[in-house]
Parts: C-alpha cells; sequence; structure tokens
C-alpha cells in the first residue's frame, strides 16, 4: 500500500487548513425552537446514532436541524447561532453540534434547552422560552475539542462479521460525506453504507487491523472534497462499543 501514503501528508495540511478556511463567513437567517428534557441536555436516541454522547457533547449544546441534515452527513457540524431580539439576546448567542433532525414552524434548529437558553442575556432566558420559537441568525464553524477525532464501534457490531462505525469528535468543518476500507487481497477500497444518521456500516470487514479513508466535503468552497487515509485505526480483534482514536485533531 505504498501508493497510499504519499497522499497523507497532503490530506493532513488540508484537515489543519480547514479551521482557518471555514471560520467566520457570513450568517444566514432562520428560526429556532427548543425541546424538552428531564435534565435540559441532548437526547441519547437522536436520528444521528450518536447515543450517550449526542446526549452531553459539548455541555449538552446540541440540536436537532432540518435542511442542515443533509441525510446524516451534517451530523456532528457546529454552527454559532444568534437570536434576533436585542433586548432578550446575546450578541454571540450559542455554539451547537448537530445530533438529530428535527423539525419546527419554519424553523433550521430544534435546540437543546441548554442551547436554547444560552441565546438569551442574563435573566431573559424566560421571554425567550415565552415565544417558544424566535428568529435567528446562524452560521457554520469549525468544531474543536480537547479530544482526537474517535471511531465508535457500535454496540450492535458482531465481530468479526459485522462492522458499524461512528466518527465522534469530528474537528474542522468539514461533513464526513464517505468512508472506505481497503482490502488488501483485492487491492481495492470497499465503501461502507450509511444506514442512518453518522452510521457507517460493513458487512464481513476484512480481517486484521483495518485501514480506512473518509471523504470530507466542504461546502460554501465550490462544495470541495477530500480523502483522508487511516492506516490500521481499527485493531485486528476490534469490540462492539469501543472507540478508537484517528491521531486527527482541531
Amino acid at each position: 500500500m505504498g501508493f497510499m501514503n504519499s497522499y497523507c501528508v497532503a490530506f493532513l495540511c488540508i484537515i489543519v487548513l480547514l479551521p482557518a478556511l471555514c471560520h467566520g463567513g457570513d450568517y444566514y437567517s432562520s428560526r429556532a425552537t427548543y425541546y424538552g428534557s428531564p435534565d435540559c441536555l441532548g437526547t441519547p436516541t437522536g436520528a444521528c446514532g450518536f447515543g450517550e454522547y449526542g446526549r452531553t457533547v459539548n455541555d449538552g449544546q446540541v440540536s436537532g436541524v432540518s435542511s442542515l441534515y443533509r441525510g446524516g452527513s451534517g451530523c456532528g457540524a457546529c454552527y454559532q447561532v444568534r437570536c434576533t431580539i436585542p433586548e432578550h439576546c446575546t450578541e454571540e448567542g450559542t455554539k451547537v453540534v448537530v445530533t438529530d433532525y428535527g423539525e419546527g414552524d419554519k424553523t433550521d434548529f430544534v435546540l437543546s434547552t441548554a442551547a436554547y437558553g444560552r441565546l438569551a442575556r442574563p435573566y431573559m432566558a424566560e421571554h425567550l422560552f415565552a415565544y417558544g420559537v424566535v428568529d435567528v441568525e446562524f452560521k457554520r464553524i469549525p468544531c474543536k475539542y480537547s479530544y482526537n477525532l474517535l471511531f465508535l464501534v457500535q454496540a450492535h457490531s458482531r465481530y468479526p462479521g459485522y462492522l458499524a462505525l461512528v466518527p465522534l469528535y469530528q474537528p474542522g468543518a468539514y461533513d464526513i460525506t464517505a468512508i472506505e476500507v481497503w482490502q488488501e487481497d483485492c487491492k481495492q477500497w470497499r465503501p461502507m453504507r450509511r444506514p442512518s444518521g453518522a452510521v457507517f456500516d460493513m458487512t464481513d470487514p476484512p480481517l486484521g487491523a483495518l485501514t480506512l479513508r473518509f471523504q470530507g466535503t466542504v461546502y460554501g468552497y465550490g462544495d470541495s472534497n477530500f480523502w483522508v487515509q487511516l492506516t490500521n485505526v481499527i485493531p485486528s480483534e476490534w469490540k462492539a462499543g469501543y472507540t478508537y482514536d484517528t491521531g486527527i485533531s482541531a
């Protein structure tokens, strides 16, 4: 697989540059509402398939989205969202991570209670909750975590015949739109299927440590695509429920 090593430096450079390329930009107008939960955080049953991560990531400041869901490829994206009522809303608003699909009254965002409350100035949150739906402005921003990008082997994976992966702590401002696995005996890349949300799966994956590559798509810059290769990122005896570190960070 020597031919693949030539890609790595260029791909990692792209990863480093993406936050700089995608930071800033124009705000877009939309509307936002919220959903309730007992602890004001996210939900572990969201459409992205994140499980408990989808409940607690970003301190529970998460959102379901409608058009921004993009068939699941929008899962894990980060947005700056601010409401447009000066007397009630802060100028910066809040940063949210997409963990679910959700539709409201002509809304792009269905925010967790924690995220919706962060839109408000001090002592003004009750006014926003009384509105139920508010006009907002939003823009895509790079995700930044204290963790590297991880791949979670979903709990219903069954070694060695069925593998389902979910990317967690996705850095930068790109969508993961495809994942492929290197099949050494055939000297070819095998695409994984996206059955739902951020979940990618495959029956009869190759034996041994798995080399993956994922396609990142950057929207707003000619919808440019790039590939990042991760050699032996999943160990030969992978286990359901475990996460594996890619070494890629924001």
